[in-house]
This record gives C-alpha cells, sequence and structure tokens, in this order.
C-alpha cells in the first residue's frame, strides 16, 4: 500500500477526531494539522477519489475499510513512538510532534523492535 505522507497524516487526524469527538469535519481537520480549509478540501477530493474517505450530506467525514486501515497503522507507530520518547524522559509534547516526524519514515524492522522495547508484542503489518 503506497501512500504519501500527507495523506497518512490526514488520515490519522480523521481517525483521531472521531475517536476524540465522535466526528471529523474539515474544519476540525484544519485545526488539527494547522492547515488552510482549501488544503484540507483538496486532500479531502483525493482521499475520496482514491476510496480512503467518504462524506455524507453533512459533509462528515468516515473513513472507508482501506482508509481506517492505513490510519490504525499510521495512529499506532504514532503512540508506540509517543511512549517511548516520554519513557526516554522526553516531554510529552515535544515526543507527540517528534512522534509525527518519525512515524512514516522508519523501517518495519525498527518499529518491531520499538514494540519490543516498550513491551508489545509485534505483529506484523501490512
Amino acid at each position: 500500500m503506497n501512500i504519501h505522507q500527507s495523506a497518512e497524516d490526514y488520515l490519522e487526524m480523521i481517525l483521531m477526531l472521531k475517536e476524540q469527538k465522535g466526528y471529523a469535519r474539515s474544519i476540525d481537520i484544519a485545526a488539527g494539522l494547522n492547515v488552510t480549509k482549501p488544503s484540507v478540501s483538496f486532500a479531502m477530493k483525493r482521499l475520496r477519489e482514491n476510496g480512503y474517505i467518504t462524506m455524507d450530506e453533512d459533509n462528515y467525514i468516515s473513513l472507508t475499510e482501506s482508509g481506517n486501515e492505513i490510519a490504525q497503522r499510521i495512529y499506532h507507530r504514532h503512540k508506540a513512538l509517543t511512549r517511548l520518547l516520554i519513557q526516554m524522559g522526553v516531554d510529552e509534547a515535544i515526543a507527540r510532534e517528534d512522534a509525527c516526524k518519525i512515524e512514516h519514515d522508519i523501517s518495519e524492522e525498527t518499529f518491531s523492535a520499538i514494540l519490543r522495547q516498550i513491551g508489545e508484542i509485534p505483529s506484523i503489518e501490512k
């Protein structure tokens, strides 16, 4: 599954908003990612065209099965990396920010080692 980092960020933000608020809207995505509303509109159009999201008549955004798989994978990486960095003594806000930068680029081997380090059993990612 080959998808660009920015698309992964949008999908992850949709998942996070759904967990926090129970819904995701473009304005909330823009605020969460610190991007403009037109940038979100363009990204949502592309994600919808590629089958990763759906939008209802009230413009609430939902993840499709394939969009949810990607979002869950990235969000799991984000949470695990954040935990590791906090365990290492990094301030929580900085740990979250740095985890976001790292989550897209590390190899499966490195991520599995991180999971073992924080006490999780690695599973095979798709």
